[in-house]
Formats: C-alpha cells, structure tokens, sequence
C-alpha cells in the first residue's frame, strides 16, 4: 500500500534498523519500505525474522551494512530497557527510540544505570490490533494514528527530528508529551479498556451457551479488545501500575456508586444517581476523536443487506456513486436470518440526503 505522494523523497534518511520483528516492528518495516527506505531486521527469533521478512517487511542485517540513521526498538516491555542499553552501545552514532507502550519505567531504569541517553527518544504509536505477530502487520497500521515522542533538554534536534521523520512517513501524527503524561494518558485510554474489557469478557466463561447466543454488538464493542495476549498485557499493566490503579480505583468508584443505586432503586435519589453516570458515560463517549483525530461527530445510518454475494460492494459502489464520504463501517450479521447490517458513520450534513438517495436506489434503512 502507498500513503500517497508517489515520487515524492521520504523524508528518512538512511537505513533504519527495527529490533522486534512482531506486529508493530514488522508494520513499521513494511510502511517504511513502502516508501523507498531501506530497513533490516532483528529479533530473538530466528524465524520471526524470516516471516517477517516474507512478508516484506525488510531482511537481516549484514555485517556490510552501515550503522543505521536510527534503530527502533520494537519488544516485549520487560526487556525494553535491555534492548535499548544494547543497541546505544552496539550503534553508538545511531539514534536509538522504542515503541513501547510504557515510557516512564525503561526511562526511569535506563538513568539508573548510567546510560548515556544523548541519542534516545522514546516514543509509543498509538496503534496495534488484537493479535499480534509478523502476519498481522499492515504497512497502513499507523495511519491517522497519534504518535507519542517523549523528549527532554537535552535531546539533539536530529535525534527528534529522525524520529518525527518515521512518524510522518507512516502517516502518523506526532505529538509530544513527556513519560510521566504519557503514562497516565495510556493508563486511561489504553490500559483501563483493557482491563475492564478483559474482567467483562471473563464474565462469559461461565455463562450458558443460550444466553450466549442473545449476544449483539453491545457485547462484542465492549469486549473485543478481551482477546489481547495475556503474557504481554501482564508485562505491559505491570510496568504502569500506578497510573493503571489510580484510574481502576476511580472506575471502581463509579461501578460502586452504580451497584448500590440499582440496589435499591426506590431509594430517594438513586434513579439520579444511576442517570448522572449513564450521562456521564454520554459526555465521555462525545469526547472520543473521530476520524484522523478530528472530534466531529458522525450520524449512523443502518442499512440492511441481504446475506449474499456481491451486496456489500454494491452498496459501497452505490455510496461512491452518490459522492457520500463514509467516514466508517461497521458490520452486523443477524443470527438465524439472512440479512446483515451496515453501519455507516457519515457527516451530520449529507445523512438526511443519503437516506433518501440510497432508499430511491433501493436499499432499506433504519
């Protein structure tokens, strides 16, 4: 895939070495070479280094090769640190950053040490998908996506500005923040989904394969980060307790204050109480950026499509045709019949003339 600007110089210069050849490693090789840069690779594993490079993602690193122009660091948290002390040492004019998704702890442990941070910028793209490994990276994962570049006094603007380079030709939107913001960031919108995603989802394990089968998209939005790797999301909450605590100690508070109102829902105020919170979850949920980071909101249209071939892209083709700009899709099959749903999140300005369009075209919506 090409982010567009074919033709255009990247803005990297020279090789960049990627350590970690998983989901995020290999997506950001792939995106990379896609814009002309030369990348080798680098991991533990000899074999996800051969997937990795299979499936284009760059290729091993020959002793003839030049010192990288940057080295990203791309592995489980726990030997983050490690990995970064050795690569300043192994490539000492290299610029060296990480993506993980803890910056305070490698940070904090790496001055410990007495290493030499001149040539370090960490930073964490704000991207991944549920499974993770070589074949699921995607060279278009970071596309619209937030791209956290933590740095301080003394960082050399080349060090950044490699850094921000990766970060724009990936079609990442930087932004800094420093470790201790960006912890607590994450903390709230990254490391509290997940684990209440994780502690819901868990709810099911038990339950009958009748109830089971009632579940609709409600379940499936709320859980479906659930699926996440439990040996890396141990690694990753473990090196951000203290932001991760904080935030589960305030929703704990609100599950609390919800449980008793609903406890005892006749008791003077309660209905109010248990209102407050669902408005609260309104606001909040209003607050949530849309597409490429914009906080517009969108206006949903339902529209149902028989379940066979051909449907979806007719519809899809049906909405170009029309000039309507899908901002996004989501599906939902319905169980036992023969008929789906396509969600379309569209501007609030063309929604009332999409549903007419569409209806004289044919389609159903709700």
């Amino acid at each position: 895939m090409s982010f567009g600007g074919e033709g255009l110089a990247s803005r990297v210069n020279g090789q960049v070495h990627v350590i970690g050849a998983g989901l995020l490693g290999a997506s950001i090789g792939l995106g990379l070479r896609d814009r002309g840069v030369t990348v080798t690779l680098e991991d533990a594993s000899p074999t996800t280094v051969a997937l990795a490079t299979d499936y284009g993602a760059g290729r091993a690193r020959l002793p003839s090769d030049p010192e990288p122009a940057l080295v990203v660091v791309a592995t489980p948290p726990d030997v983050t640190a490690d990995v970064i002390e050795r690569a300043l040492r192994t490539f000492p004019t290299s610029v060296v950053t990480d993506v993980a998704s803890v910056k305070l702890a490698p940070f904090v442990d790496l001055q410990r040490r007495g290493v030499d941070l001149t040539h370090y910028v960490g930073s964490h793209p704000m991207a991944g998908r549920e499974r993770g490994g070589a074949i699921m990276a995607r060279a278009d994962l970071f596309t619209a996506r937030p791209w956290v570049i933590c740095r301080d006094e003394e960082t050399p603007p080349e060090a950044l500005a490699i850094v921000e380079a990766v970060a724009l030709e990936l079609g990442a939107t930087p932004i800094e923040m420093t470790p201790q913001e960006h912890d607590l960031a994450v903390g709230l919108v990254s490391h509290l989904p997940q684990a209440v995603a994780s502690l819901l989802a868990g709810r099911l394990v038990s339950a009958s394969e009748q109830a089971i089968g009632l579940a609709g998209q409600g379940l499936r939005d709320t859980t479906r980060i659930a699926s996440g790797q439990p040996e890396l999301w141990v690694q990753i909450l473990g090196a951000n307790r203290g932001p991760v605590v904080e935030a589960l100690d305030a929703f704990r508070g609100d599950l609390d204050a919800f449980t008793e109102a609903l406890r005892a829902p006749d008791k003077p105020g309660a209905r109010r109480q248990l209102a407050d919170l669902l408005a609260a979850g309104n606001r909040g949920v209003a607050r949530i950026p849309g597409k490429h980071g914009s906080s517009d909101r969108f206006v949903t249209l339902t529209v149902l499509i028989d379940d066979r071939p051909g449907q979806l892209a007719s519809l899809l083709t049906e909405l170009g045709d029309l000039g309507i700009n899908m901002e996004d899709l989501r599906l939902e099959h319905s169980p036992g019949a023969q008929i789906g749903f396509a969600e379309i999140a569209v501007l609030p300005d063309v929604a009332e003339q999409a549903i007419t369009d569409l209806t004289e075209r044919g389609w159903r919506t709700l």
